[in-house]
């Protein structure tokens, strides 16, 4: 009996899994195959693409399940001739090597989604280099740990992706989630008060591990309260053990939407490149805090954390991107940027002209004259765009009495704020788009540990003086500003708002690239393979 050819169709199944056309490889041999069976190295192959949803990525888009069948008909005694038992053996190489890609770049390129937290890297990771190696080494089971993102927030979330999958599977503890809380009576829920919604509440509370399980009774008190405040305080949320809007918004998210959410935000961290400086200041906006890190045994370890204050959600959002630190400003002034002074602070001083003295603010023409007379001709200037204002240094400014620069295109920068109530918020996008610091002392103390002449007697002394000095650094220092809704940390999982709506914006675009596949399997099924023939 004479074997038939594989059918078209299979193949253009099996090129669609990578994107490429591939070339039979007849000449330099089958890196997958031994005579016309698959060899141990092909399954392990299979096995990787087929545990991509570890990594928040979709088997599918590899056509791994595909893949696997007719491995298996190959295995059970089908046979394919030559040329397409080669062009089979391309398609399973480019299917994995288009999975390290997507593993270790992303699956979409942060301008799809108008990102620059990405762009910052000169990445020469080659999956094709990095597969010939893990196979001339016997390791191929290691690939993935080779492709994969080294940094520790990474494997901290792919983690939680795991636990978060199993609690999404687990029929026992899912059900709770199968019925929606009750609507509160009131505006909110404040413990003692009675609600029948505490039942199910406890439930979600004990599967996601904020509370022991109990059998609480339909009061709104002890151990389910302490459950609710271990929760808003995972998710952003003033934990105060009140049921509002916001807690009762939180709730409703099921583990299925939480995996979905882990998996963008695993995607966002494959665009991150690994960070090596000695020192490095990270703002992730989501979760309105910062953190310091320092170089550890080969991974950044956090050296100070702060509550930060970002740019408004509707208008004015804080920038992604990395830059370098360079100077710090002591007492700095606050050049009022035209677009505040134009749309906010002509019209204030218009209102209220006392606001002019009481603020300390100054004019400054375009020969540099400085001007701290108000009057309508300067605000008429300012108008055009023929004189700027700015605030001088004092407990007053707008800027507070430190200002840290990374420059950059979008004119960010860290500084102090007198406005430090507003740290007290849960939520905290208050600015018009750069970052307020909450604790600016030991920002500087971090940034000039490698200038020992700068105490903090001598920080704290430079910022009261009223006098604007500029400090250039003796080293640039890294800055990243990030945006992570899915944050892992101490064994637990954070999740906070999507303040700027870009994880939906990057989900939309994962799901636009990861179309239905055509499926290798059903394509041969009948048809396309036939039995080899037996001695």
């Amino acid at each position: 009996m004479r074997p038939l050819r594989i059918r078209q169709g299979l193949l253009a199944a099996l090129m669609a899994v990578s994107g490429l056309a591939c070339a039979a490889n007849g000449e330099a041999g089958l890196q997958w195959f031994d005579a016309g069976r698959p060899r141990n190295t092909a399954w392990t192959a299979v096995d990787l693409l087929l545990k991509a949803p570890d990594d928040g990525l979709d088997a599918d888009d590899y056509d791994a399940g595909g893949l696997r069948q007719v491995l298996t008909a190959l295995e059970g005694g089908t046979s394919l001739p030559e040329a397409d038992l080669a062009s089979l053996d391309g398609a399973l190489t480019n299917a994995l090597q288009r999975f390290l890609s997507d593993l270790h770049f992303g699956r979409v390129p942060p301008k799809a989604v108008r990102d620059n937290g990405g762009s910052a890297s000169l990445d020469r990771f080659d999956p094709a280099a990095t597969l010939r190696a893990a196979l001339a080494a016997n390791r191929l089971a290691d690939v993935v740990t080779d492709a994969a993102p080294a940094q520790l927030p990474y494997t901290s979330l792919r983690e939680a992706l795991r636990r978060y999958r199993e609690l999404a599977d687990d029929p026992a503890r899912i059900k709770a989630w199968k019925t929606p809380l009750p609507a509160l009576a009131g505006r909110k829920l404040e413990p003692g008060q009675p609600w029948p919604g505490v039942p199910l509440l406890a439930a979600r509370l004990a599967a996601l591990g904020d509370m022991p399980a109990t059998t609480p009774g339909a009061r709104y008190d002890g151990a389910v309260v302490d459950g609710v405040k271990a929760f808003q305080a995972r998710h952003g949320l003033l934990a105060d053990g009140v049921i509002g809007r916001d807690t009762l918004a939180q709730l409703a998210v099921s583990p299925a939407e939480r995996v979905r959410q882990i998996g963008v935000n695993l995607e966002r961290l494959r665009w991150t490149p690994q960070q090596r400086a000695a020192r490095m200041i990270v703002v992730n906006v989501p979760e309105f805090a910062l953190r310091a890190y320092a170089q550890e045994d080969g991974q950044p370890k956090a050296r100070l954390q702060m509550k930060v204050i970002v740019g408004k959600s509707l208008d004015t959002r804080t920038p992604l991107f990395a830059e370098d630190m360079r100077f710090i400003e002591f007492s700095p002034y606050w050049n009022v940027p035209p677009s505040i002074a134009q749309a906010e602070l002509v019209p204030r001083l218009r209102r209220d002209p006392a606001h002019f003295t009481d603020q300390g603010f100054e004019f400054v023409a375009g020969d540099g004259r400085v001007l701290t007379t108000l009057s309508d001709e300067n605000l008429e200037a300012v108008m055009r765009g023929q004189m700027r204002i700015r605030q001088r240094p004092g407990p007053k400014n707008a800027l507070g009495d430190i200002k840290f620069v990374f420059p950059n295109n979008d004119n960010i920068y860290l500084h102090h704020t007198p406005s430090t109530q507003l740290f007290a918020r849960a939520r905290r996008d208050l600015s018009h788009g750069c970052i307020r610091v909450e604790a600016p002392v030991e920002l500087a103390k971090f940034v000039l540990q490698d200038q020992p002449e700068w105490s903090e007697t001598r920080i704290r002394e430079a910022m009261e003086r009223g006098k604007s000095a500029t400090l250039r650094l003796k080293e640039p220092l890294p800055v990243v500003i990030t945006y992570r809704t899915a944050v892992a940390k101490g064994g637990k999982m954070y999740f906070f708002p999507d303040i700027y709506g870009h994880d939906a914006q990057l989900d939309e675009a994962l799901r636009k690239v990861a179309g239905p596949l055509p499926r290798a399997a059903e394509k041969t099924r009948g048809v396309g393979l036939r039995p080899r023939p037996r001695a």
